[in-house]
C-alpha cells in the first residue's frame, strides 16, 4: 500500500478557557463529544427532537430542537450533528435568525463525511483535496458544508469529515453476536474508519482552541486504511469465535440494500496528518485493532472508559 501525503506540522493555536458549548443532535457521537466536553469543564447544552425520548449524558441541559432558539444567545460554540435532508441543513433551517444573532458564537464544528472526496479508485485524499461526491447524500453534505461555511467571515468554522464510524454497542463484535456479520472479500477495497471517541477527542481539541475567524478542514479517520472482511476477523479473533465464511463481493452484492452497495461503490485512502497536527493530538484508537480491543476491554470491565491519552 502505498503512504498517505506527507504533512508539514503546524503549530496549534493557543488554548482557549471553557465556554457553553451548544450540541445540534444529542446521538451517538455527540453524546460523546458532551462527555468530553463536560469532562474538560465546559457547560453543555444539547438538543433532541423529543426530549421525554432521549437519554443525555449526567451534566448536560437537555432542550427540545425546536425550542433551540434562546440557547443559542448564549452559546460560545456550536457543534452540528445533523445530517442534511432533500431540503438542506435542517439547524440552519430552523434556527439560521438565531444563529446569524448569537452574541457570543465565535465557533463553529460541522459533522460531515468523508463521502464527499467521492470514488478515488483507490487512491490518497488527504484535507486539501477537492470534494466531488458521486452519491446524492454526499452532495447534500457538501452543499451544507458550504452552507456552514458561508459563515466563516465572522466566526471559525471547523469542517469535520468523519469516516465509517464505529465503538461500544457498533462494532463488528455487535454483528458478530446477532449472527449478521459477513466477511465480504473486494480485494484492494479499504475502508477510512474511526472510533467515537476518537471524534470526541478530536473536537475536544478544536473547541479548546483560541482560533480566529476562517474555515478548516479536517478528517476524522484513524491511522489504519483497512478492507472490512480484515475488521470482521479480527473481532471474530478477539471474541474468540470463528470467522464468518469470506464471500466474495459480486456474489455479496447481491443481497445488499442499495445504501450498502454504494458504499462498495468508492474506494478511497484518507490521509489525517494535517488534522493531527492542527489539533495537536495523536488518536486514543490509531487503528481499528487498538479500538477493537479498547471496547472489548470495556466491556469485560463493566464500563465504558474513555482511553487516558489526553491531546499532545
Amino acid at each position: 500500500m502505498t503512504h498517505p501525503p506527507a504533512i508539514p506540522p503546524t503549530v496549534p493555536p493557543a488554548p482557549a478557557p471553557p465556554g457553553h458549548l451548544l450540541i445540534a443532535g444529542l446521538g451517538y457521537s455527540g453524546s460523546a463529544v458532551a462527555r468530553e466536553a463536560l469532562a474538560a469543564g465546559w457547560q453543555v447544552t444539547g438538543t433532541f427532537r423529543d426530549p421525554s425520548r432521549g437519554a443525555a449524558p449526567p451534566g448536560v441541559g437537555v432542550i427540545a430542537f425546536a425550542a433551540a432558539g434562546p440557547a443559542f444567545a448564549t452559546a460560545t460554540h456550536l457543534l452540528v450533528t445533523a445530517a442534511p435532508g432533500e431540503a438542506g441543513d435542517p439547524v440552519l433551517a430552523a434556527h439560521a435568525t438565531a444563529i446569524a444573532a448569537a452574541p457570543a458564537l465565535r465557533w463553529v464544528g460541522y459533522l460531515s463525511t468523508t463521502g464527499v472526496y467521492g470514488d478515488r479508485g483507490g487512491g490518497w485524499v488527504d484535507e486539501a483535496t477537492p470534494p466531488a461526491p458521486g452519491q446524492d447524500r454526499s452532495r447534500r453534505r457538501l452543499e451544507a458544508e458550504q452552507a456552514w461555511g458561508a459563515l466563516a467571515a465572522r466566526l471559525a468554522v471547523d469542517i469535520f469529515r468523519v469516516g465509517g464510524i464505529y465503538g461500544p454497542g457498533r462494532s463488528a463484535f455487535d454483528e458478530l453476536r446477532a449472527g449478521t456479520a459477513r466477511r465480504t472479500v473486494k480485494p484492494g477495497h479499504a475502508f477510512s474508519r474511526i472510533h467515537r471517541d476518537d471524534i470526541a477527542l478530536a473536537v475536544g481539541a478544536a473547541i479548546g482552541q483560541a482560533l480566529p475567524p476562517g474555515r478548516r478542514i479536517l478528517n476524522l479517520v484513524d491511522d489504519e486504511v483497512a478492507e472490512s472482511a480484515e475488521v470482521v476477523a479480527e473481532a471474530a479473533r478477539l471474541l474468540g469465535v470463528a470467522p464468518p465464511p469470506a464471500i466474495p463481493y459480486e456474489q455479496a452484492a447481491a443481497g445488499m440494500s442499495p445504501m450498502a452497495r454504494s458504499f462498495w461503490a468508492e474506494n478511497r485512502k484518507v490521509a489525517n496528518a494535517a488534522t493531527k497536527s492542527a489539533l495537536g493530538i495523536r488518536w486514543r484508537h490509531p487503528g481499528y485493532r487498538a479500538g477493537l480491543a479498547a471496547i472489548l476491554a470495556a466491556e469485560q470491565g463493566g464500563a465504558e472508559q474513555l482511553a487516558d491519552h489526553p491531546p499532545q
